[in-house]
């Protein structure tokens, strides 16, 4: 049979959430079950990765800041092999696929060699992980928006921020994969305009059982980190907003730095 006679399948760009498998989707959770193989993040939940059948094959494509264990570019040409010789496959992200999870790239890599396929949006983690923290992010007199930003650039390169408008006291400020770059980031958002006491929530394995919820200032951001010797999935969400953590945390008690 040559490639002209094979059925390819849409290939699947599914998020899988901040990590508890509860907040999977109908769909996603699914298509799990009706799958060939899945080519998966290390920021997919190990229970989430439990519910994969036995007989699917399974691929782990790595991801980490500094660390790639799969480079984009291979995993973009895994998915389209993969499809074309017939297999229905399933790309599995944490959080969302299009926020900050490059399956956008994915995506267009697929279409451009002539592969279909289907997104399955999942709850980002940053209103996951905010909510399971106590924290709304926009809230009536506290915040009017939220803005989402990356505190880690492709290939390790200087953040390029617009550090002026972000440091907006009236908007809700999450920051994705920020570990890495917290002293810039506290600097930075201090010296455009937020107060060295602008409320900051870190977040640590998020809708999780071992989450961890540190609360502190933008000014002690880093230090708080320093000490508390934290790793994994975090976020840092920026704000007035963090202000209603103690009194509507109810997944875990918030710890106050």
């Amino acid at each position: 049979m040559n490639e002209d006679e094979i059925n390819i399948h849409p290939v699947m760009l599914v998020g899988a959430g901040p990590g508890d498998p509860d907040l999977l989707t109908v769909k996603a959770h699914r298509l799990i079950g009706d799958v060939d193989v899945i080519v998966y993040d290390r920021l997919v939940a190990k229970p989430i990765l439990e519910l994969i059948p036995d007989t699917t094959e399974r691929i782990f494509a790595g991801k980490r800041a500094s660390n790639h264990y799969m480079p984009q570019e291979d995993i973009n040409n895994l998915l389209v092999d993969l499809a074309r010789v017939g297999k229905k496959v399933m790309r599995l992200k944490g959080g969302d696929p299009f926020v900050f999870g490059r399956g956008g790239e994915e995506a267009l890599h697929l279409v451009r060699h002539g592969i279909p396929f289907e997104v399955v949006p999942g709850i980002t983690s940053s209103a996951g992980c905010a909510a399971y923290a106590g924290i709304p992010l926009t809230h009536r007199g506290l915040a009017q928006g939220v803005r989402f930003v990356t505190g880690h650039s492709k290939s390790d390169e200087p953040l390029t921020l617009d550090w002026r408008s972000l440091a907006d006291p009236e908007t809700t400020l999450v920051v994705y994969m920020g570990m890495a770059n917290v002293e810039e980031i506290s600097t930075k958002l201090i010296e455009n305009g937020l107060t060295s006491d602008t409320p900051v929530a870190v977040i640590n394995m998020g809708t999780r059982p071992a989450q961890k919820t540190l609360l502190t200032t933008l000014s002690e951001l880093p230090g708080t980190i320093k000490s508390s010797e934290i790793k994994g999935a975090t976020l840092f969400v920026i704000g007035r907003v963090v202000t209603l953590a103690e009194e509507l945390a109810w997944f875990e008690t918030a710890a106050t730095h």
